[in-house]
């Protein structure tokens, strides 16, 4: 139906009979001759409609925004003074010969110009919001991604095998989607929250290199970067330890970098242990772009009369931080008090804090309600450690540990966005060294850090009994600009080493053998050393496109309620299929 894209026309086309098809993107009636910027996924190209054709002209008159148009006409350069250098076809136009309307609209919710749109109506009418040019951008770019993901893996002999969408719940931290069971009365199969255990079973089939670009699904509450159906590159190798996947992955991220966004991205990435990230971030996914750190004060306060500091720098499981902000001394008291309301959203029960009028002063240089309650030795340490200067603000945490991680860390990058001391460019990072195990919020059991199926740093199932607290586990995320692009880890290959992970997770023998018993029996039969990763596709064009929500980079994405306000979905069935299922639903009691 066309001969060209309407975004691809230039001056090497002029006097060429050309045919093009797209949107009316804005019309415009000049005195007599009307004027239409016609659109299609290349961009837009100004079409001119001339009254000396009254029929042609006629039509033209209709055209009204979002028309879809077949037109037929020669390519001139514009009059002098016309061009338009916002326009990659700014310098020609299209003289019409010939309208053909495809189809008319009508007044569409929102203008494609419109940036103040509500999301909700984005994602009611997602196939206008589309149509705007930066969606069709990233939606472009997420392509191009992927066909070189795939490029590159298959290069380097990994195969695509597809596992499957209806699998058996597993415990893998978030709440799964179930599918009840035709066939079964009273069974369900579960939508994978990742292909974990099928990956693991494919190295153990001999198939040594395994990816796929998979959908996954989780039930859980939703955020920026969160949705109940999202999109994981999903590998895994054979006979490779840690440095040599991370070390593939790393030439796999600067070849996708050079690729589509010409960004020379240098390696090899650093490495930070997880207990290194949280001391100096408070987060195990630090952006390295801000320069702020945390430094640990704790053995500085623990005889200060100050209870507020020397309860949490005694405790085993509490710290004492500070934050030095480089220029804070200009903050107003209502900025301050934000920012104490910010850390409250991550439990911290107040945010206290010393002005550095000047330094050279000593005490009498600062200003802080708290600065009464401290010695004037532990003053000066904390004014040394931090390395203020004259002009600076050292904010304070002092909770547990994690709360003064979360909190500060949390803290650390509002203000760094907010002060413009963000760095341009891309900083990739590897975080190793993680814990194997963490206590859950009651301290009564342990949890896996990452997944139970994650290698500890040992081959001895008794050091893990050992001390379980203490030991490392395997596992690797490589972290881009403070967001976890992708987490991994060498998996556990000996049964009885997964059984003791088990057992420890307080998962017993018969739990075990009804949840994972084909896992247990795979593992008797020769199972490889074997190692993978996984990286969240949506976030990883969501950074490459600079937007601010994965759902920007998704074609059609639920709401935070989980829900499709396009389709109406999740949406009632009915009493038919319902007892094909064999589910009834409870009715509920009436009121007494």
């Amino acid at each position: 139906m066309r001969t060209h894209y309407c975004g691809e026309l230039n001056q090497q086309h002029i006097d060429q009979h050309v045919t093009v098809c797209g949107w009316v993107n804005r019309r415009r009636d000049h005195g007599g001759v009307i004027f239409v910027d016609l659109r299609d996924k290349k961009g837009l190209l100004q079409v001119v409609f001339d009254p000396d054709d009254a029929a042609m002209f006629a039509q033209a008159e209709t055209l009204r925004n979002e028309f879809v148009l077949r037109v037929d006409g020669k390519l001139r350069i514009r009059p002098e003074g016309t061009s338009n250098p916002e326009m990659a076809t700014g310098e020609v136009e299209l003289l019409a010969h010939k309208l053909e309307i495809l189809n008319a609209s009508e007044t569409p919710p929102f203008q494609l110009d419109d940036d103040d749109v509500h999301d909700d109506n984005r994602l009611k009418y997602r196939y206008i919001d589309l149509r705007k040019p930066e969606m069709q951008y990233r939606m472009q770019l997420r392509a191009r991604v992927t066909h070189f993901l795939r490029s590159w893996l298959e290069g380097h002999e990994f195969l695509d095998i597809e596992t499957p969408m209806l699998t058996r719940a597993t415990p893998e931290g978030a709440r799964d989607y179930l599918v009840p069971s035709r066939t079964h009365p009273g069974t369900f199969f579960a939508l994978p929250q990742s292909p974990q255990l099928f990956k693991q079973l494919l190295m153990m089939s001999g198939m040594d290199r395994y990816y796929q670009i998979v959908r996954c699904f989780r039930d859980e509450d939703l955020r920026a970067d969160r949705q109940p159906e999202f999109t994981q590159l999903d590998i895994e190798t054979s006979f490779m330890d840690e440095a040599g996947i991370t070390g593939m992955m790393e030439e796999m991220m600067r070849g996708l970098f050079a690729e589509v966004l010409s960004v020379d991205v240098d390696g090899p990435f650093p490495r930070m242990t997880w207990a290194e990230a949280m001391d100096r971030y408070g987060s195990d996914k630090p952006d390295l772009r801000i320069a702020l750190e945390l430094q640990t004060i704790s053995d500085l306060l623990e005889d200060v009369e100050f209870k507020v500091f020397s309860g949490p720098a005694r405790d085993t499981e509490g710290r004492v931080a500070a934050l030095r902000v480089p220029g804070g001394n200009s903050l107003t008291r209502k900025e301050i008090d934000d920012y104490t309301d910010y850390v409250g959203r991550y439990g911290a029960r107040g945010l206290a804090y010393v002005k550095c009028n000047d330094v050279s002063q000593g005490r009498d240089g600062l200003q802080s309600p708290i600065l009464k309650f401290l010695p004037d030795d532990a003053v000066e340490a904390i004014i040394e450690r931090t390395g203020a200067e004259t002009g600076d603000l050292i904010f304070f945490g002092a909770d547990k540990a994690s709360v003064v991680n979360e909190s500060l860390g949390a803290l650390r990058l509002k203000v760094g966005q907010d002060r413009g001391l963000v760095e341009a460019g891309w900083r990739f990072l590897w975080v190793i060294d993680f814990p194997m195990f963490e206590r859950d919020a009651d301290g009564s059991r342990w949890n896996a850090l990452h997944h139970p199926f994650t290698a500890p740093a040992t081959d001895n199932p008794d050091q893990l009994d050992a001390d379980p607290g203490g030991m490392l586990s395997r596992a690797y995320d490589m972290v881009l600009n403070g967001t976890e692009l992708g987490g991994g880890s060498v998996r556990i290959h000996s049964m009885e080493m997964q059984q003791r992970v088990f057992k420890l997770l307080g998962i017993g023998e018969q739990e075990a053998e009804d949840k994972f018993g084909f896992l247990l029996t795979a593992l008797k039969y020769g199972c490889p050393p074997h190692g993978g990763i996984a990286f969240g596709l949506d976030r990883l064009v969501m950074l490459m496109a600079a937007a601010t929500s994965i759902r920007d980079v998704m074609a059609f994405p639920k709401t935070q309620t989980a829900s499709c306000l396009l389709t109406e979905a999740p949406a009632a069935v009915s009493e038919r299929q319902l007892r094909e299922l064999s589910i009834r639903l409870r009715k509920p009691q009436a009121e007494s």
